[in-house]
């Protein structure tokens, strides 16, 4: 057991009240005390401003990043920003995509994300041609995470086929044959590989039920018994009249008759959901994970948050494509979202949105026991100013409609403080994430 530390945070988001003067104790990356309304001591780590509990980003494709600012004065819809991404995907090698998931996962932690989820499905070299190891791309997202410090969850994605039309399954054009094993035996005998470590945990995902046949999906679920498990779903209504044409099922039925829905399982985006679509998900204690920067960046449109919350469906954020990069943002988003659909303010409470990007986040990709400043909980949390031009003013426990990803002074991952007032070990943020991005783009 190594020496108890002590962080003292001026206030602190616990689960049932904002507090002030909140010391926490940390012991070997768990929170062994929490003493409420103290003052600061000498050997104290001081957190002036108000602490939040570590921030999941539960849906994040770290390719995706090369993007940013780069796709949206042509107009379209996501399947021609889709080939944009696919265009990014094309350059990328073992040693390349270090470079660049290094750089987004350095940006996530300084934005206050504390744990991800990466939705892994670029495995292979041109052509589909496995590297001499055949996780090698898993490898170089894992390798980034551990030199960042943040948690990873890899969802190591099955992706077998080329999408969905009314008259069946098509099959992988030359930039898919990057992300397929060829069979589910295939895919699963390659994940087996890889290994859970103390800040890794490796779970699965199908792609969506555009990427697997019904059939598949029937495999996919045996093979994955026990392990965390994410799916896109209905993040576009052409998913859901080719599902519909085809199987004459919704995705969400079609998931379910795999038996793929249970409280391991996240549906992520669902979109544009039927009421018995979201009765599935409340009957199988399933969760979804929303990401509205993404889905409005995208015109996806509007996730049904209000009826899933009304249904006790837990609802979790991701930040997917990266567009924005921002966890208060996210938060507020779903809020905000409601507000305009529903011309209603206070659709959800503060500490409702915080339990979302936080508990609920870490429940999702596999961490059940962080996300809340807890004895015996994981010692990760996030601390953000309240003296900035953005945060002066407002109330520590409505603070997140107020503060930004540029507002997070420090974040402790397994009770390491890995930013500390905005600075991280491997030096100047801004100039390391520049150098990733041109590095992609110059193709090196």
């Amino acid at each position: 057991m190594t020496q108890p530390r002590t962080y003292w945070c001026e206030h602190a988001y616990l689960p049932t009240k904002v507090q002030w003067g909140v010391r926490l104790t940390v012991t070997d990356g768990r929170i062994t005390g929490v003493a409420e309304r103290v003052p600061p001591s000498i050997n104290d780590v001081r957190l002036p401003g108000v602490t939040f509990p570590g921030l999941a980003n539960a849906h994040s494709h770290a390719f995706h990043r090369a993007l940013r600012g780069r796709t949206h004065g042509r107009g379209g819809t996501f399947w021609t920003w889709r080939e944009e991404m696919y265009a990014v995907a094309r350059r990328l090698d073992p040693d390349s995509y270090l470079a660049l998931a290094r750089a987004v996962f350095l940006e996530m932690l300084a934005a206050g994300y504390t744990v991800v989820g990466e939705f892994h499905y670029l495995h292979h070299g041109q052509g589909g041609a496995p590297y001499a190891d055949p996780n090698a791309m898993g490898a170089a997202l894992i390798q980034a995470a551990g030199e960042v410090g943040i948690r990873l969850t890899l969802l190591d994605t099955c992706y077998l086929q080329g999408g969905l039309t009314p008259q069946g399954h098509l099959p992988l054009d030359e930039v898919q044959q990057r992300f397929g094993d060829g069979s589910v035996e295939a895919w699963a005998t390659r994940v087996e590989a890889l290994r859970d470590s103390d800040l890794v945990r490796i779970g699965a995902a199908a792609h969506s039920v555009r990427a697997l046949t019904a059939r598949e999906l029937d495999d996919f679920g045996e093979a994955t018994v026990g392990r965390i498990l994410h799916a896109h779903v209905s993040e576009q209504p052409a998913e859901n009249l080719a599902a519909q044409a085809f199987y004459g099922m919704t995705p969400v039925e079609l998931l379910a008759q795999a038996g793929l829905l249970d409280e391991d399982f996240t549906a992520v985006h669902a979109t544009h959901l039927s009421d018995r679509d979201i009765q599935l998900f409340e009957l199988s204690e399933s969760r979804v994970c929303l990401c509205p920067t993404t889905e409005r960046d995208l015109a996806d449109g509007v996730g049904p948050s209000r009826s899933f919350h009304l249904a006790g469906v837990p609802m979790c954020l991701g930040s997917d494509q990266h567009a924005v990069m921002d966890p208060f943002e996210e938060m507020r988003a779903i809020e905000m979202h409601e507000r305009l659909l529903s011309h209603e303010r206070g659709r959800f409470r503060p500490d409702e949105l915080v339990d979302m990007a936080a508990a609920q986040g870490y429940r999702s990709v596999g961490w059940a026991d962080g996300g809340r400043l807890v004895v015996g909980g994981l010692a990760d949390f996030v601390t953000v100013r309240e003296d900035s031009r953005r945060t002066t003013g407002a109330e520590p426990a409505q603070i997140l409609y107020a503060a930004t990803a540029a507002d997070v002074t420090h974040v402790v991952v397994a009770g390491r403080h890995v930013i500390c007032d905005g600075e991280h070990a491997l030096g100047p943020i801004d100039p390391f994430v520049a150098d990733a991005l041109a590095l992609v783009r110059e193709g090196r």
